[in-house]
């Protein structure tokens, strides 16, 4: 609602502004959730618990996801009315260019694996089979947002793996 309200009344949110609703507006969460959910007695409360708890891992793979798909998407977006990225936010609040940014971004991306990595392979309260779902979830996201936006325009690239996947599955 707040990016809603933001693109209704023409606010430019400051790049802290941004990074605060990013966490919530990227629906990773719930995608998360709906993959714990998925798994059955094995997800018990606790995985919940340390779930809203809002771990590191969790944050860094949702840094990921956004500013992979603000990257690639933002030419497309800004076509159109769209609330400002961390494009914009981070071009308005530092006086630089759209490349600059990206390199930023980039950089920030790299930061959020090596995060991601660190605490997936730290010893942890939580079974292997969890910190995996958010691994696997972040690569599929590199898959999606690497070079384009393959979730927008699904035509191409994303066609043919959806169909290597179901259509023509490796035997084993």
């Amino acid at each position: 609602m707040a990016e809603a309200r933001w693109l209704n009344n023409n606010y430019q949110p400051t790049l802290e502004e941004y990074n605060r609703l990013l966490i919530i507006s990227s629906g990773y969460c719930l995608v998360i959730n709906t993959c714990y959910i998925g798994m059955r007695n094995i997800a018990t409360e606790d995985i919940f618990k340390w779930l809203s708890n809002k771990p590191k891992v969790i944050d860094a793979a949702i840094v990921l996801c956004r500013l992979m798909d603000d990257i690639v998407s933002n030419e497309f977006e800004q076509k159109r009315d769209h609330v400002s990225s961390f494009l914009e936010c981070y071009m308005r609040q530092y006086n630089v260019s759209r490349q600059e940014v990206v390199q930023e971004g980039r950089k920030r991306i790299v930061g959020a694996w090596k995060g991601m990595n660190k605490e997936s392979l730290m010893p942890t309260d939580v079974p292997r089979p969890f910190l995996t779902r958010i691994l696997n979830l972040s690569c599929f996201m590199d898959v999606v947002y690497k070079d384009k936006d393959n979730f927008t325009h699904s035509e191409g690239e994303m066609k043919t793996f959806i169909k290597a996947l179901l259509l023509d599955p490796m035997k084993i």
